[in-house]
């Protein structure tokens, strides 16, 4: 890999009100190349901080040689179409991004039967079928969201002067940019700072549920084996020395999966009991987070073997071991 000790990196802060409290992405130089990691939301907001942060540093949107992307979620691709319109520029990301991003029909179809199935066996009744058909009329409201262009993968571990690692939990596709030499990442959504990153449930590419808790434990575990000094968030402020903020985070997924394997000692035995159980009012308001949430932390559960399940009626029951 080339090294390069002088490569800057230009943090462009969007406002949110949101408890997410900001969209962060980044400009970076490195000799003769303007990267911009990951493209905000796709709104004037955004835009404007972008123009903000490009002006400021004595730069265009001309400038901007290539756009790599941490993950597929929106709130970190919005303005790819809005800049590779004006400057047709190449657009990089995790092979398992491009099916999410070019939302592919077969791909959206498997996704709709995934969560039908899902809530079904999660005993979730019309809240589930609810959001099945949110997720139906999506395919077509949000066909906008689609990226123009092509999508290139991004297979080589070292890309310009970063290592590239996956960092799956959050997202199956998400991968960071490491500057070995600098210590530091930046990683999309895989740490934040006010906030737990959730790790979202989602079928991979043959239809089958990944255990997303898991991918996300063992990713924040290699993240802090990093000993990088400055880590770069998708949100929030930059964290310095994250070792200690990874551990706290770890350790809080640790007290919830005992609190919910409480509640199933107790005799609740369902994912969409154990939801409304323990998230109480958030159990409407937040659904498909909330089931994700429960049903993350009991595949968590049952891969430490400390629960079984058994199907009853189409519904799975979680016992304690």
């Amino acid at each position: 890999m080339k090294t390069n000790t002088t490569f800057k990196i230009y943090p462009i802060i969007a406002p949110s009100a949101l408890s997410l409290k900001s969209i962060n992405f980044y400009l970076v130089k490195q000799d003769e190349s303007l990267t911009l990691v990951d493209a905000g939301m796709n709104d004037d907001v955004c835009w404007n901080a972008l123009q903000q942060t490009l002006n400021d540093n004595g730069f265009t949107v001309g400038d901007i040689t290539e756009i790599l992307l941490t993950h597929h979620h929106g709130d970190h691709v919005g303005l790819v179409n809005r800049i590779t319109a004006l400057h047709p520029i190449p657009v990089y990301a995790h092979s398992k991004s491009i099916p999410r991003l070019k939302r592919d029909p077969d791909f959206l179809s498997m996704r709709i039967e995934f969560y039908k199935q899902l809530y079904l066996e999660m005993g979730c009744g019309e809240l589930g079928d609810r959001q099945v058909a949110y997720l139906f009329n999506a395919v077509d409201n949000n066909k906008d969201q689609k990226l123009n262009g092509d999508i290139i993968a991004i297979t080589e571990k070292h890309w310009l002067n970063f290592e590239v690692i996956e960092f799956p939990g959050h997202a199956p596709d998400q991968i960071a940019f490491l500057d070995r030499e600098g210590k530091r990442l930046l990683a999309g959504d895989l740490l934040i700072e006010h906030i737990s990153s959730n790790a979202l449930i989602e079928p991979d590419e043959n239809g089958n549920r990944m255990l997303t808790l898991v991918n996300h434990i063992d990713s924040l575990k290699r993240c802090s084996a990093l000993q990088v000094n400055l880590l770069f968030p998708g949100h929030g402020n930059m964290i310095e020395q994250p070792g200690l903020l990874i551990e706290k985070r770890l350790n809080s997924i640790e007290r919830k999966s005992q609190k919910i394997l409480a509640l199933i000692e107790s005799g609740i035995s369902t994912g969409n009991e154990l939801a409304k159980e323990f998230y109480k009012q958030k159990y409407i308001a937040e659904f498909p987070l909330v089931m994700s949430e429960i049903i993350g932390h009991l595949d968590y559960l049952e891969y430490q073997g400390k629960v079984t399940k058994q199907l009853v009626e189409n519904v799975v029951h979680y016992q304690a071991k």
